[in-house]
């Protein structure tokens, strides 16, 4: 692996957890799509939860007293069913899939009608959100986006939002990099990477709530849909050329 490269994979870590720090989600659609530009599916996700394990961890210690640790509980149990249903399964998707996966999420996410998106406050929501999402996470490598269709509806400001999302995906992450780990191993992961990589993930993070304080929460909803359609072009795109040529 070239210097450029080692490079912009480092720059492409910082922008993501710093992505991710203020809207809660999108930095790893973009962190994702760049690694397995370089790895194979199975490493490419190990490598990635490590790293975003360590962001969202951050930004739990940020904003811990805005986490609402009973929909944390809830969520936890519904993700171990959904990881234990998964694993006997043992599907691991190939590149294009992935690719797709993440382009399309947007946009059947908008199609739904806001009357059908449940409000993650809700009674048994959060257990069915830790099953569906951890489901979406091993296929798709980032449930991040589905995971915002139960926050939608709340009345959860961005900081209770941020912080109790990251504590879910934190949790995600784990059981993503468990998943793929004892499927294929760790592959041609760079171990030695990892330790740089957190640095740059958490200073990424770090930077975020400079930017979360000075916005509204009705600014927090724009942009954050604005950067996630705009993402998933991109690898609509990029899934369809893997296809295109096999």
């Amino acid at each position: 692996m070239t210097l450029t490269v080692l490079a912009l994979i480092g720059a492409t870590i910082i922008f993501s957890s710093f992505l991710s720090g203020v809207f809660g989600m999108a930095g790893g659609m973009v962190l994702l799509g760049v690694l397995l530009n370089y790895f194979d599916v199975a490493t490419g996700m190990i490598f990635f939860s490590i790293i975003q394990l360590f962001a969202n961890g951050w930004r739990v210690v940020q904003w811990r007293r805005y986490v609402l640790w009973p929909i944390f509980g809830w969520y936890v149990l519904g993700a171990v069913i959904a990881f234990g249903c998964m694993w006997m399964i043992a599907f691991v998707p190939d590149k294009a899939m992935v690719y797709l996966s993440l382009g399309v999420m947007p946009f059947v996410v908008e199609a739904l009608p806001a009357s059908l998106r449940p409000n993650i406050e809700w009674r048994g929501v959060p257990f069915f959100t830790g099953v569906v999402t951890t489901i979406i996470q091993i296929l798709a490598g980032v449930g991040g986006l589905f995971l915002d269709i139960f926050f939608q509806k709340s009345m959860l400001d961005r900081k209770t939002t941020n912080a109790t999302k990251a504590v879910t995906q934190s949790f995600s992450h784990i059981v993503r990099a468990l998943y793929f780990g004892s499927l294929s191993g760790v592959g041609d992961l760079p171990v030695w990477a990892t330790g740089p990589a957190i640095l740059l993930a958490i200073t990424g993070t770090s930077l975020a709530p400079f930017v979360i304080e000075r916005m509204t929460d009705h600014g927090f909803r724009q942009w954050t849909r604005a950067i996630i359609f705009a993402i998933s072009v991109v690898y609509l795109a990029r899934g369809g050329w893997l296809l295109w040529h096999g």
